[in-house]
C-alpha cells in the first residue's frame, strides 16, 4: 500500500581516486607552504577527489560511471532493482555531453528503461531541484519509486599545465574549492517504518539583476580558440549574498513547517569550503542543530553534496528527529532547501 507521503529509502555515493591533498596540488603546481597556509587559512578544504590524474591531466571516471556506481548503492541499500524504478531526475552542471543527456546514459547502464527520464542543468541546487521534480511527480500517484542523482565532474576544466602563481582570483578559486562525485537516493511513497519523511521542499529563482556568481563555459568548434577561461568565480559575490540567501531558506521552511528553531535535530549547511560553511551555520542560529558537513574532505563537488550529506544523515535519523539542508546555486542564484523529518525509530 502507498500513500501521498515521500520518504527517503535509502542514499549512495561515489568519489573518484584517492582523496587529494593541499600539499600535493602545491607540488603539482609548484606553489610553496606559504601558498598552503593560505589555503588551508581562507579555504580550509583539506582534501578533494578529482576525476582525472593530476599528474597527466588524463581523464579518469565520468560522470556517467559515478553516477551508475552511486544509484547502484542506492539502489542495493533500498533492497531494489532497475525493474523497481518508475522516474529518473539528475541534476548536474557538468554533464558528459550535452547529448545523449548523461542521464540515460546512466539509466541504461543501470539496465532501467521505458520509464521517464529526466535531465536538470544546474549548479549546486540541482541537487534539491530532483528532490522537488521527483516529488512533485510521485505525489501525483502516478509513480510509485523514484531515483534521483546528483553529480558533477569539474576536473574537466582543470588545466595540470596552469601557472597558478598568474591566473586572477577567479579562476584561481577553482583549484582549490572543487572535487568531482555523485550521489543518488531512492525516494518512494510506499509506507516504510523508520524511514524519513520529506516535509517540504523549496527551490526559487533569486538572480533579478545580479550578475552571476559562476560561469562554466561550453566550446564548439567555433569558439574554441576565443581565450575565454572555461570556469570563473566571483568568490566576494558569493561571500555576499550565500549567506543571505540561505538564511532566508531557513526561515522559510521553518515558517512553513512551524518549526522552532531549537526543534531542528541536523542542519545541512551549504558547502562551498570550510570557511564559508562555518560562517553559514553561525548565521543561521539552529541551537540544538548536529551540522553535517563534508566539504573539507570531498572538496566542492556540487550536486553531489547534498547527497553525501543526507547518507551519513540517515545513519544519525534512529529516533524523532528533524533535520534542514539547504544548498544555494550562485550562478544565477538559486536557493534551495529540504525539510526532512522521522516520527519513529526503526
Amino acid at each position: 500500500m502507498s500513500d501521498r507521503t515521500v520518504r527517503v529509502l535509502s542514499v549512495g555515493s561515489a568519489l573518484p581516486g584517492p582523496p587529494i591533498d593541499t600539499a600535493a596540488l602545491a607540488a603539482r603546481f609548484g606553489m610553496d607552504q606559504l601558498w598552503e597556509q593560505w589555503v588551508d587559512t581562507f579555504i580550509g578544504t583539506r582534501t578533494r577527489h578529482l576525476a582525472i590524474d593530476l599528474a597527466t591531466g588524463r581523464p579518469g571516471q565520468s560522470l556517467a560511471d559515478l553516477g551508475e556506481i552511486a544509484a547502484a548503492r542506492a539502489l542495493a541499500g533500498a533492497g531494489l532493482s532497475a525493474g523497481d524504478i518508475d522516474v529518473v531526475v539528475l541534476g548536474t552542471a557538468t554533464p558528459d555531453t550535452l547529448m545523449p543527456a548523461t542521464v540515460n546514459v546512466i539509466a541504461d547502464r543501470l539496465r532501467i528503461d521505458g520509464i521517464p527520464t529526466f535531465q536538470l542543468q544546474s549548479g549546486c541546487s540541482g541537487a534539491v531541484q530532483t528532490i522537488d521534480v521527483a516529488s512533485s511527480l510521485l505525489a501525483t500517484g502516478r509513480y510509485r519509486t523514484a531515483l534521483v542523482i546528483g553529480g558533477d565532474v569539474i576536473a574537466k576544466h582543470y588545466d595540470v599545465t596552469a601557472d597558478l602563481k598568474s591566473l586572477p582570483p577567479e579562476e584561481l578559486v577553482n583549484y582549490l574549492l572543487f572535487g568531482d562525485g555523485a550521489g543518488a537516493a531512492v525516494l518512494t511513497t510506499e509506507e516504510r517504518p523508520g524511514v524519513p519523511e520529506i516535509r517540504a521542499v523549496l527551490t526559487r529563482l533569486s538572480g533579478l539583476d545580479r550578475q552571476p556568481g559562476q560561469i562554466l563555459h561550453w566550446y564548439g568548434i567555433a569558439d574554441r580558440h576565443s581565450g575565454r577561461a572555461p570556469a570563473q568565480e566571483d568568490y566576494k559575490a558569493i561571500e555576499e549574498h550565500v549567506p543571505e540567501l540561505a538564511e532566508e531558506v531557513v526561515q522559510e521552511l521553518l515558517d512553513d513547517l512551524g518549526w522552532a528553531r531549537d526543534e531542528v535535530d541536523h542542519l545541512l549547511p551549504p558547502q562551498l569550503s570550510v570557511t564559508m560553511t562555518e560562517k553559514i551555520v553561525k548565521r543561521l542560529d539552529l541551537p540544538l542543530a548536529q551540522e553535517i558537513t563534508l566539504v573539507g574532505e570531498t572538496g566542492n563537488n556540487g550536486n553531489a553534496l547534498l547527497f553525501l550529506q543526507l547518507e551519513k544523515l540517515l545513519t544519525r535519523m534512529t529516533g524523532p528527529s528533524r533535520a534542514i539542508a539547504v544548498a544555494i546555486e550562485s550562478s544565477k542564484w538559486t536557493k534551495a532547501g529540504l525539510a526532512l523529518e522521522l516520527a519513529g525509530g526503526a
